[in-house]
């Protein structure tokens, strides 16, 4: 049976900062408990799940969503497939999944995506003694920046300043704060060893605290053209942090969505885009431009956005790009005051998308969840709720 997936049952852990909450928790542990969660929504339909797809990015290599599978208590007979696209790997999992599922292919998959900062293995570069930091985003010959200075570079190429910036974070902390005062984390967090708060959110984190950072990846910008126009923009305030946590949900059609009687997704559109690897913290815009074309939008009818907040500079050069209205963008809150466990972002990004959407009674306007992604890649999907 073929048709328009839909995303149900969508949860995840709290997000904690690397060290804290999660500190002894391996990136399959986080995963598990969030794939149980979500697999005893859709139990009722009696229907085996067909597979199970999660992102990650930094853990200890294999296949962490067959491991976690297992730990989940799924069943040895539900496979598992690991994702990477760096920290969109959680969204482009859903993608994966929900093509499946349009295709016939697959009727129900649990899918989503994983990091633990906290326990990813220290690696070393053999006969140098040299430490592992990060797989190459391009090859020698192509840009391959970190993404901290590429922030730095994009915000003085796009005219993006500090003050505008840091009043991005400092919004980000207050939506955050309130939100989480309010409750409105509570029903989508799956408690993982009585830990069911996101550590991060500061709302006394206002633009005079944010003034005090000073500048951390300027030193690593060498383009004479961008020290031209100025440097030093991006802080530790105005970014977000590294972190610990799982999102996922079932993908699966409207007709289980209905025996089921879940509130649900509509999957309209996702797509991937690629562009300039020395401006990465850009990727999420030509996705999500091809990706609104596809759906036959335009980024006024958007009435929900969620796009990973690495750092302010980066969500703000793709909002001005695409012409969005910023109130939409992350309007709990995002990456800069909840964390970035890098491989489930994306997935969470959809977590807060159907939550923001499912008690919004009063508006059917779609909603989009975009990515930018190391080595100048994008991915984009665009939902909509289902009557």
């Amino acid at each position: 049976m073929t048709g328009a997936p839909v995303l149900v049952a969508a949860g995840r852990t709290a997000i904690a900062t690397a060290g804290r909450g999660f500190a002894t928790h391996t990136v399959d542990a986080l995963a598990a408990a969030v794939l149980a969660e979500v697999a005893r929504a859709v139990a009722p339909a009696g229907l085996p799940i067909d597979d199970v797809v999660l992102g990650n990015c930094m853990g200890p290599g294999g296949d962490v969503a067959r491991v976690a599978a297992l730990r989940a208590g799924l069943g040895a007979d539900v496979p598992g497939v690991t994702v990477d696209r760096q920290c969109g790997s959680g969204l482009d999992a859903v993608l994966q999944a929900a093509a499946r599922v349009r295709a016939g292919d697959a009727q129900l998959v649990l899918a989503g995506g994983a990091e633990s900062a906290s326990t990813a293995p220290h690696r070393m570069w053999p006969g140098t003694g040299d430490r592992y930091s990060r797989a190459p985003f391009a090859p020698a010959g192509h840009p391959d920046p970190d993404m901290g200075p590429a922030a730095d570079v994009l915000a003085a190429v796009r005219g993006i300043t500090r003050d505008r910036q840091d009043a991005w974070a400092a919004r980000s902390h207050a939506l955050a704060a309130r939100a989480q005062a309010a409750g409105v984390f509570d029903h989508e967090i799956v408690e993982v060893n009585g830990v069911v708060r996101d550590d991060r959110p500061r709302a006394g984190m206002d633009l005079e605290r944010l003034a005090r950072f000073a500048p951390v990846f300027a030193p690593d910008v060498d383009d004479d053209d961008v020290l031209r126009t100025g440097r030093g923009t991006v802080t530790a305030g105005n970014s977000c942090g590294f972190s610990d946590g799982a999102a996922a949900m079932a993908v699966t059609t409207a007709e289980v969505a209905r025996e089921l009687g879940l509130p649900a997704l509509r999957v309209v559109a996702a797509t991937v885009a690629a562009g300039d690897p020395a401006l990465p913290g850009l990727g999420a815009a030509p996705a999500a431009r091809r990706a609104l074309e596809r759906a036959g939008l335009a980024a006024s009818d958007l009435g929900f956005v969620e796009i990973t907040e690495a750092f302010a500079a980066q969500v703000l050069a793709v909002s001005d790009e695409l012409g969005l209205d910023e109130e939409l963008i992350s309007a709990d809150g995002g990456a800069i005051a909840l964390g970035h466990p890098w491989g489930a972002s994306g997935s969470v990004l959809l977590v807060r998308l159907a939550a923001r959407m499912l008690r919004a009674d009063d508006d059917d306007r779609p909603g989009l969840a975009a990515c930018s992604i190391g080595g100048g890649q994008g991915v984009a999907m665009i939902v909509e709720r289902v009557a």
